[in-house]
């Protein structure tokens, strides 16, 4: 499988680490009321989607930056490569 890396172009998907689904980006907040229970799903309860689903990937073979890969879990079709600081940065978060 091919990952198209938004800064060094096509790259080969061994170099990279798969890291799980891209919602581990939206950490909960350890200061909010119910954080026990927040963290218990942010940790334990995951979708598991025949079908298009964006991952974490870590460029582990290169430049070492993270990606969030647009996939569809059944063809292995990519469809879009972010740099995950980008996709954090646009929820107001930071990495």
């Amino acid at each position: 499988m091919i990952i198209n890396h938004p800064l060094l172009g096509p790259r080969d998907s061994a170099e990279f680490a798969y890291l799980g689904d891209a919602r581990l980006i939206e950490r909960p907040d350890p200061e909010a009321e119910n954080a026990a229970d927040q963290f218990h799903d942010y940790a334990y309860l995951r979708d598991n989607p025949a079908g298009e689903l964006r991952e974490l990937w870590f460029h582990e073979g290169g430049d070492r930056s993270w990606l969030v890969v647009t996939r569809d879990t059944r063809t292995h079709e990519i469809s879009k490569v972010e740099l995950a600081r980008d996709v954090a940065r646009s929820k107001g978060r930071s990495l």
